[in-house]
């Protein structure tokens, strides 16, 4: 999960992974569906090996203003 507690979208926003594989948004607070504005995640994010936030993979994403993100392992 990542959370962003300001009004500026951060593009390619890196979060350290413990698992390498394909991670795919569970859920994200902006949806249209609950009001939000839409800067969601609708392709499947693949880690890299940079190791980010204690973790040996990491991986990037759009983090909406004021918004909540939570990924899940795909694969």
């Amino acid at each position: 999960a990542a959370f962003n507690f300001t009004p500026i979208v951060r593009e390619d926003y890196r979060l350290g992974v413990p698992v390498e594989g394909i991670y795919e948004e569970l859920f994200n607070s902006d949806s249209v569906d609950y009001g939000g504005s839409g800067v969601v995640n609708t392709e499947k994010i693949t880690s890299e090996p940079v190791a980010w936030h204690d973790q040996g993979q990491s991986v990037q994403f759009r983090l909406p203003p004021l918004g909540a993100v939570y990924l899940r392992l795909f694969s």
